[in-house]
């Protein structure tokens, strides 16, 4: 038995349950805080291919071509980067015609 600690008697097993409570604490709210990042960052990462969209569109509006801005070529720009975008382009020059 250990001696009492701020007027209460701790024992071992009291100080295994509260370890326990905490790991699993823990664990839980890395399981549901993984799903949460995900979204975040696809929100994120469309929200940046948006951008590089609308300023192809804005460059390209003076040349005559412009691609569309939708949920799928803004998550393919946004998760592939400035190559995703490259990728649009070439898409719409050679197989979209």
């Amino acid at each position: 038995m250990m001696p009492p600690l701020f007027g209460m008697e701790w024992s071992i097993n009291v100080i295994i349950a509260y370890a326990f409570g905490i790991i699993l604490i823990y664990l839980l709210g890395r399981m549901f805080l993984m799903p949460l990042r995900l979204i975040f960052r696809l929100i994120y990462n469309g929200l940046v291919g948006g951008v590089m969209l609308w300023v192809v569109n804005f460059v390209g509006a003076h040349m005559g071509f412009t691609l569309a801005i939708n949920p799928i070529t803004a998550l393919i720009a946004g998760f592939l980067g400035l190559p995703g975008v490259i990728l649009l382009i070439l898409f719409k020059l050679f197989i979209a015609g």
